[in-house]
């Protein structure tokens, strides 16, 4: 194929891409709800304020809860954005146990504001830390740029067109009652090519990669899929359940398939990993020894996969176990029986969720190994890959 046609062909390609991506961009923020609404009140807005002054402090250091302090105060703030900026007001701050906003002056935070016949009433709903947040974004991206170099930076490019895809278009496009697993697999094959393609473009190693990478992420929810068929868990058994059967009646929403599509996202970034590192090491090794055949590269892609698995499946499983660490615990002060625990909604999601994305990442390595091994002995270079 010589360099016109290629060309072509790759011109295409992106149309198609860039196509379908604006399709799926326009469909999702397409009417979009911009407040949250509840019941018998107009909508609610959440705005940025600051504690100019408390009035009055009726807490107290409660001794049985690790110091939490518990009361109430009364304080004077300044809305800082939205229709009611610049104005102030003074509202009452209770502190509980598990809501607990302690303010001083100069303490920004984050206030609920709700209309009534024209008036509004403002309540602390939590702190404002959007500049502690953003301070460690920047700090990430910037060491990911200095540290990683070009690669770093393409990286970075990645990560932030990946969380648009999941917040801008998947989210939504679920919210209004798109086919969820379809959905998802949608932004999983988008995500997966783009980023591999920012890191390394469009040559035998990528391909090798994406390939590994789509399979192995469509292994673990089939196995979740399955395994939540067989159990009796989906959606409906996830702890959010309740909440979103609220909204899933108006807007069309589908709870039941959320527990695959949660597997498949969390499932992508180990996998990819694996499929990367495999496909790039199978690719080194045929630079160096071009003469190597297809049998040998795929029995040393195996060698370095083997190490690769059991370091990412045990990272996925402690992963999972880390957000659940609140669960196990309380679970563990209970003195819960093991036959009843393994069997309880919470566990059994966390036990197929884990173990099937682990099964997903061992699959990955001869999937990845065998493509590889194929493409890259076969003569299939499309281009020489820089580093």
């Amino acid at each position: 194929m010589d360099k016109r046609k290629t060309l072509i062909i790759k011109t295409i390609a992106v149309i198609v891409f860039i196509t379908f991506f604006s399709i799926l961009l326009i469909l999702a923020n397409k009417n979009n709800p911009e407040n949250f609404k509840t019941e018998g009140k107009s909508p609610t807005r959440y705005v940025k304020a600051k504690v100019i002054e408390v009035l009055e402090d009726n807490t107290q250091i409660d001794g049985n809860s690790e110091g939490i302090r518990r009361g109430d105060q009364k304080i004077e703030i300044k809305i800082l954005s939205g229709e009611h900026k610049g104005e102030t007001q003074i509202i009452d701050n209770y502190l509980g146990l598990l809501y607990n906003i302690y303010t001083k002056e100069g303490t920004k935070v984050i206030v609920r504001i709700d209309t009534y016949d024209g008036e509004y009433s403002a309540s602390v709903y939590n702190y404002d830390r959007s500049f502690v947040l953003y301070g460690i974004l920047i700090l990430f991206g910037g060491l990911l740029c200095v540290i990683g170099g070009k690669k770093g930076f393409k990286a970075l490019v990645g990560l932030v067109f990946t969380v648009v895809c999941v917040i801008s278009i998947l989210i939504p496009l679920i919210s209004k009652g798109y086919p969820v697993l379809l959905m998802t697999m949608a932004i999983v094959v988008i995500t997966t090519i783009v980023c591999m393609i920012l890191l390394d473009g469009i040559n035998s190693k990528t391909i090798s990669a994406i390939s590994g990478t789509i399979l192995g992420v469509l292994v673990a929810g089939f196995l979740a899929y399955i395994a939540g068929k067989i159990a009796h868990v989906s959606g409906f058994n996830m702890e959010e359940a309740e909440s979103l059967l609220l909204v899933a009646t108006d807007d069309g929403l589908k709870i039941k398939d959320l527990f695959v599509a949660g597997i498949l996202i969390s499932s992508l970034g180990a996998v990819m990993d694996v499929a990367m590192s495999i496909s790039s090491s199978i690719y080194e090794l045929h630079t160096v020894n071009p003469k190597m055949k297809g049998q040998a590269l795929f029995k040393s892609g195996m060698n370095i996969g083997k190490d690769a698995m059991g370091t990412m499946a045990n990272t996925l499983i402690l992963a999972f176990a880390g957000s659940s660490l609140n669960m196990l615990l309380m679970i563990f002060s209970y003195g819960i029986p093991l036959m009843q625990l393994i069997n309880t909604d919470l566990i059994a999601i966390e036990i197929i969720r884990s173990i099937s994305a682990s099964i997903g990442i061992i699959l990955t390595v001869p999937i990845v190994a065998f493509i590889g091994s194929r493409i890259i002995s076969g003569g299939f270079l499309i281009k020489k890959s820089k580093s």
